[in-house]
């Protein structure tokens, strides 16, 4: 996947983009756009969204410090990503923008459960302490997925503001 000039800039934009939402809604606990960039990049760039999420991943990292918590977020947003690649790209119209929100929500509903397994690994728990772990983040969880349900709407005009902003950038 060899990248255009002009690709990496997109891509570095976009990532950026990615934290600066991220870093906007912050007063909104486990509320915020990431998973709907995600979607729409994937939906639009299909293989090499995967530049931007990994600007963002990467972002995330030197702006927050690397720590335990962002060991996770190497793949977290992967699965995201591979759970959109797996949508087939000649469905009805109509349907997307609803099938889109629904992943973005149960992404954010298996937020807490995706973490978990390098929490258990980093912290010496056990799997009954994971499961524990996961019971109690799981009312977060919630709110995850009713906020990514939600800031879904965006997900079809961002991919249509990618698209027409594709044609005009040459």
């Amino acid at each position: 996947m060899k990248l255009s000039v002009k690709e990496v800039v997109i891509f570095s934009i976009l990532g950026a983009i990615m934290y600066v939402s991220k870093l906007v809604m912050e007063f909104l606990p486990n509320v915020h756009l990431v998973g709907v960039f995600v979607v729409a990049l994937t939906v639009v760039y299909r293989k090499k969204a995967l530049y931007p999420i990994y600007v963002f991943v990467m972002l995330t990292g030197l702006f927050s410090a690397f720590s335990t918590w962002w060991i996770p977020y190497l793949y977290v947003w992967l699965i995201l990503w591979g759970a959109t690649m797996l949508i087939p790209r000649n469905i009805k119209p109509s349907f997307k923008p609803l099938l889109y929100m629904t992943v973005c929500g149960l992404h954010g509903l298996l937020y807490g459960t995706l973490y978990a397994p390098v929490h258990m690994l980093l912290f010496r728990m056990s799997f009954k302490g994971m499961l524990a772990w996961i019971a109690a983040g799981f009312g977060w969880d919630i709110v995850h997925a009713v906020g990514n349900f939600f800031c879904g709407f965006l997900i079809c005009p961002i991919i249509t503001a990618i698209k027409t902003g594709e044609k005009y950038i040459g």
